[in-house]
């Protein structure tokens, strides 16, 4: 027993507050349960922790504190070691100066005091508070939301796992235990729930000679987030494999899967994993597909008002084509599930070809290719035109075979959505000539082409006027008028704890979309260039990719560097 402990019961014994017989009671039931001494006197019911906080204030004449009532700034927390606090029942509550005033169980506890002024150099100024109370806002100000890296690993002995020098002689038996270990199932989870957390979109798993380390993709950007021993690589992977129904044994080819966790609420979240031999290990890549968090109302996507009315003109046609294109994670295919979902109604038959399916959508015939068998676009196109359908959607044109019988079939009197990988919008149309469609075929089915972009957003919660340069603006093409006009809307995030310090939080689509005018096609049957395709669009009213990114920064939206990110200049 602490002599803390022994000194508060002798107390409370000669001032006849409890007596000898209790004391030894409470010690017992102290010794029973690890609680503090008054906490056991309050659970036997001898005196509460309020009445002896106030003795103890009184006898010290010390002022007695609640600390329920106490925010404590994190600075100040910072200034003594959560292990100096629990071994002491003391807490830092503020600083004035060169004085820190200390919570203490036991106001007279000299070496606390010395401990104290040793690590802050500061005066200290003695409160007292109870022994329960300080271990509960101890666990409150020091603990972190959600589990810590440190509190997942505690415990655990890396010295446990081995790892084989050659990589093909690891024992699969010891490394299945190994992977069902508590700690690393844990670690897991929490990158895993961490990711959700935080709103990621891909998390990366990684394996180098001299480190291991993981990463989460966050609004477009990857950020590192935790560097685990090297050792739980394969531990690691093959939890990660074993959630996604992979073969642990395999380690030499790549491998895809998925994990599908349930969550509170109902909520149910998609990781398509992806698993890759690399020289030092395998790295893992998981995709996260979050049905709740689906924008299929395109209304809210960021679309600009004429730029809607295109788009929804083009998707309400009868037949013809209707071409997304961008680079991954642009968010095509959240655009083309919200075309999907508007003309989704009982009149329309309507199949996708999927590479693979990312959410699914009721109502609407969706099929996974599988290369392997032969199931690829091309194949899954000529069976959907024996299905009847009034709209087909193709995950990807990637060649010759796939886009001509596209274009075939936007000419026979159905609707085909489609994406490419191209830069900006008059060069999808170059694409298609480069993979050998005819032009008279191009201007006789493409109804638009949309190409996006996704830009971070200025955080909301830490947003703050900010008046840009006027040369950076000009730089970035916005006219003398635009930016005399918006001078005053202009924003930057300062950086806080809702978007990890960076100064921007989600993410804003920027669009360039070209309706397929008579000018246009005219433009293409005399086999004009890209550049002068998109000259000749913007003459008709298209806003290009970097005109729309200049709208959304002089609105506030988001900022000059996010938008020289992820645009071409024009």
């Amino acid at each position: 027993m602490s002599t803390g402990h022994r000194r508060l019961g002798e107390l409370l014994v000669r001032e006849n507050l409890i007596s000898l017989q209790q004391l030894r009671q409470a010690q017992d039931e102290q010794k029973r349960s690890g609680v503090p001494l008054g906490a056991a006197l309050a659970k036997l019911g001898f005196a509460s922790e309020t009445e002896i906080t106030q003795f103890l204030s009184q006898q010290y004449r010390v002022p007695a504190v609640n600390l329920d009532d106490f925010e404590i700034d994190p600075d100040v927390i910072k200034l003594i070691p959560k292990e100096v606090c629990e071994k002491h029942k003391i807490i830092p509550l503020s600083r004035a100066g060169t004085q820190i005033v200390v919570a203490m169980a036991d106001p007279t506890n000299l070496h606390a005091i010395d401990d104290i002024k040793f690590l802050t150099g500061l005066n200290v100024e003695p409160v007292v508070a109870g022994e329960g109370a300080i271990g509960q806002a101890i666990e409150r100000n020091y603990t972190p939301q959600g589990p810590s890296y440190d509190e997942v690993m505690a415990g655990f002995d890396e010295n446990e796992i081995q790892v084989s020098e050659i990589e093909e002689n690891v024992d699969l038996n010891s490394l299945q235990k190994e992977s069902e270990d508590a700690p690393v199932v844990r670690l897991v989870n929490m990158i895993l729930l961490n990711a959700i957390k935080k709103g990621a979109s891909d998390i990366h798993i990684e394996p180098y000679e001299k480190k291991f380390r993981v990463r989460y993709r966050i609004d477009g950007v990857l950020q590192e987030e935790m560097s685990p021993p090297l050792k739980l690589k394969n531990a690691i992977a093959s939890r990660v494999k074993i959630m996604s129904s992979l073969d642990i044994s395999e380690r030499r080819l790549p491998q895809d899967g998925r994990i599908k966790l349930k969550l509170g609420g109902g909520r149910e979240m998609d990781f398509r994993v992806s698993v890759l031999p690399t020289l030092w290990g395998e790295k893992i890549v998981m995709r996260l597909l979050d049905k709740s968090n689906l924008q299929l109302d395109m209304t809210k996507l960021g679309f600009d008002q004429k730029p809607l009315d295109d788009f929804k003109w083009a998707i309400n046609q009868p037949w013809g084509m209707v071409l997304v294109t961008g680079p991954t994670g642009s968010g095509k295919t959240t655009t083309l599930y919200s075309a999907l979902s508007e003309l989704n109604k009982p009149a329309h038959n309507i199949s996708t070809a999927e590479d693979p399916v990312e959410f699914n959508l009721m109502g609407i015939n969706q099929v996974q290719m599988h290369d392997e068998i032969g199931l690829n676009f091309a194949a899954s196109l000529r069976s959907f035109l024996r299905q009847d359908p009034d709209i087909i959607m193709v995950g990807e044109i990637r060649d010759f075979e796939t886009a001509e019988i596209a274009v075939k079939a936007a000419l026979t009197g159905h609707l085909v959505l489609s994406t490419l990988h191209t830069n900006d919008a008059p060069a999808t149309i170059s694409r298609l000539l480069n993979m050998g469609v005819e032009p008279f075929l191009i201007t006789a089915s493409v109804n638009l082409v949309l190409a996006q972009r996704l830009a971070r957003k200025v955080c909301k919660d830490c947003t703050q006027p900010h008046e840009y340069d006027y040369k950076i603006l000009k730089d970035l093409g916005a006219t003398d008028d635009q930016i005399n006009a918006s001078r005053a809307k202009t924003a930057k995030g300062a950086g806080c704890k809702t978007c990890n310090g960076t100064g921007y939080k989600g993410r804003v689509a920027l669009y360039e979309v070209m309706r397929f005018t008579d000018n246009l096609k005219e433009l293409v049957l005399q086999g004009s260039s890209s550049a002068e395709l998109k000259a000749g669009a913007i003459k008709n009213g298209m806003t290009s990719l970097r005109m729309a990114g200049i709208l959304k920064v002089l609105n506030g939206t988001t900022t000059p560097e996010e938008v020289l990110r992820v645009t071409m200049a024009d």
